[in-house]
Formats: structure tokens, sequence, C-alpha cells
């Protein structure tokens, strides 16, 4: 089996995290994780250019092979459901103009997936991410958030846990091999 980057998008205006692992059979290698800033007093067209140019630097850097969106929950605010949702679609038109498969999961399939509950807090599930990628420290905030969407996106692929929800298409889950090819 080879091995599979996968690029982990939290998107926000604000701030956007990415992680990025390899799975490599059964295991999980921690490669890089960080936030793309997009300014918090810019007109909305100018924050969503720094996190397309962002978005694209990392993709350039890791050289990802298939990518994860975290889906949009709607909020009490209709504007912030709004905004976020344009923050969203700017990260998926980047990672689909590189060409990567880009799967999309909801926080509650997330969380079930690191922490094995769709309402873990979110320090429940930035210490798991730390644990499962065997960290010294558990990562931060919308980091840790991107990492859990690839750590999701891979146990969907491998099967582990036995859980093989998300990440559907053409009405099946993809494999590892599938996603290579």
């Amino acid at each position: 089996m080879s091995v599979l980057r996968i690029l982990g998008i939290d998107p926000g205006l604000r701030v956007t995290g990415f992680g990025v692992v390899d799975v490599d059979g059964q295991r999980l290698n921690y490669v890089a994780s960080g936030r793309v800033r997009g300014g918090e007093r810019r007109p909305l067209a100018e924050r969503i250019g720094l996190l397309v140019e962002g978005i694209s630097q990392v993709i350039s850097e890791h050289q990802p092979q298939a990518a994860v969106v975290e889906d949009v929950f709607v909020n009490l605010n209709p504007r912030s459901t709004l905004l976020l949702g344009q923050a969203r679609g700017a990260a998926i038109a980047v990672l689909a103009g590189a060409g990567l498969p880009v799967a999309e999961y909801t926080a509650l399939q997330v969380k079930q997936a690191v922490a094995g509950s769709g309402r873990a807090a979110k320090s429940q599930v930035a210490h798991m991410v730390g644990r499962l990628l065997a960290l010294p420290l558990a990562p931060e905030g919308d980091a840790a958030d991107a990492l859990a969407c690839a750590i999701c996106h891979a146990h969907t692929l491998s099967g582990f846990g036995g859980r093989r929800t998300g990440a559907r298409r053409g009405g099946r889950v993809r494999s590892i091999e599938e996603w290579l090819a």
C-alpha cells in the first residue's frame, strides 16, 4: 500500500486552520499544521484573497494527494454562516483547482472519528489528535480541527475502528488505492 498525504482544512475568514498527515497502512504520521490568516479589518475580497494565497502555498509546499474540508455548521447568526460559507467555498475552489479530490465531513463526524463522541469538546478533540499523531503537545485551535479533519478522512478511507461513513462518491466509500489512482 502506498502512502497517502491528506490536507485537512478548517475554514474561517479570520483564520483557516490546516493540517497535513500521511497515511501509511494503519499508521498516521504528522507532517505539518498551522494557520492561514485572512485578517480581521480588511475588505471581504481581500481576506478571501489572502486565504486563497495561503492555501495555495500550503498545497505547493506539502504536495497533498487528497483534501478534506469541514462542512459548514449553521449558527444563530445568518450573516456569520454566509461569511463562513464563502471562506469554505474559496478553500474548496483552491483545492479543486489544484486537482485534489475533496471530501467533506460535518463537525459531528470529525469528532466521532477522532474522539469517539460527536459531542466531544474542542479540548478533547485536540488531545486525541495529539495522541493519535504521537505529538509531544496537543495542537491548538484551528490547526487541531484541521488535523482532526484529515484524521477523520484517513479513518474513513482505511476503515479504522470499523467505521466507514462519509467521503462517499458514487454511493460507495473510496479506498486509499482509488484515491491514489
